[in-house]
This record gives C-alpha cells, structure tokens and sequence, in this order.
C-alpha cells in the first residue's frame, strides 16, 4: 500500500480522522521536537512543547489550509509561535516571582545523565552565541540550519518572503563567523600572554 502523502493525510485529518493525524504526529514529532530543543537547549521542556504543538495543530486542522506538502514548514510556524508564547509566560512568571520574598534554602536536585547533562551544555553555548542575533535570524537560522527547511518552506513558517529568509539567514552566519573570529583571536592573545608570564 502506497505510504499517503502529508497533505492527504491533513485532509483527511480536517475530515476528522484522527488515525490521520496520528499519522502526521509519527512522522513530524520527532522533528518538531528536536526543533525546540536546539532553540530551548532542555530536553524536558522541549518534549513540553511539542506537546503544545501538535495539541495547537489538531485544534487549528479545520481552519488550516497547508500548501501542497508544507505540513511540517506550517508545523514550525506553530513551533516558532509557541516559543514566543513561553518567552511572554516566562517573563511574567519572572516578574511575579520578583515580587515574592527568597527562598531561604534550595533542594538538592539529583543530576540527570552525563550524556544529556553534557548535550544540554553544548546546546546551550551554542544558543548563547545564536541568541546575541536579532530574533528574526535566530527563527531563520533555526529553521534553515537546523532544522533543515528550504528558504520556501522557512517563508511558510514565518510568514515571509523567501528572499527575506534569504538575506536573514546570510547576516546570520556573517555575525557568527564574526564572533568566531574574534573568540578565536581572544583566545589566541590569552594563549600568548599565558606564555610570555608562565
């Protein structure tokens, strides 16, 4: 039996086939959720929000027309949105706990495995370089590179033209090359002067 294609399977999920949509879960979730955890750096709250996703996307099915096998550039888009959402809670979540006095101690938290620990870590230097680009290439460079869209499909998630996506994603990895370029002249310098002063 011949596999059906995303866009049969959107149809005949907005149709109400649940299996249908099951079906598009099983073949995107996986990349949904490695989407997040690039931009997240956190294994836990990733699996949280595509969680989101998928539960925003069956909602929304009736009212979603999806181009002709865009279904996993629309869900991005979803993707994407949610993110910002979290970005909004945590920022008034922040700002109700400022109001709140300190905590007097902290629990002792048991650290999860070395592989996810170590994971997390490496994601997260990466996103700290990532995150001093303006939101707009951060969502491009996370959609294109990581995600592995083309310029079209990035278009479709976010909404704009694909040469906007285009001129994004080339100022993006011109500011990064820049960044490396002056971490690895820093640490260049560092290296000399630990020679010359042993």
């Amino acid at each position: 039996m011949k596999e059906q294609s995303d866009t049969e399977l959107w149809a005949a999920a907005q149709a109400g086939d649940a299996a249908s949509f099951g079906a598009l879960y099983e073949r995107h979730a996986h990349a949904v959720y490695n989407y997040l955890f690039r931009r997240l750096a956190d294994w836990s709250e990733a699996e949280d929000l595509a969680a989101v996703v998928f539960l925003e996307a069956f909602r929304r099915r009736g009212e979603v027309a999806i181009e002709e096998g865009k279904v996993l550039a629309w869900l991005y888009g979803v993707a994407t949105n949610v993110l910002r959402n979290r970005r909004r809670a945590l920022w008034r979540h922040r700002q109700a706990l400022s109001q709140l006095p300190p905590r007097a101690s902290m629990p002792d938290v048991a650290a999860d495995a070395v592989a996810r620990l170590t994971a997390q870590e490496e994601m997260r230097a990466i996103r700290e370089q990532v995150s001093s680009l303006p939101r707009a290439q951060q969502d491009v460079l996370a959609l294109c590179l990581w995600s592995e869209l083309s310029y079209e499909e990035a278009a479709i998630a976010l909404g704009v033209p694909s040469g906007t996506v285009r001129s994004r994603l080339a100022r993006a990895r011109a500011a990064l090359a820049e960044q490396n370029s002056d971490e690895r002249h820093r640490r260049d310098r560092r290296y000399s002067e630990e020679m010359m002063n042993p």
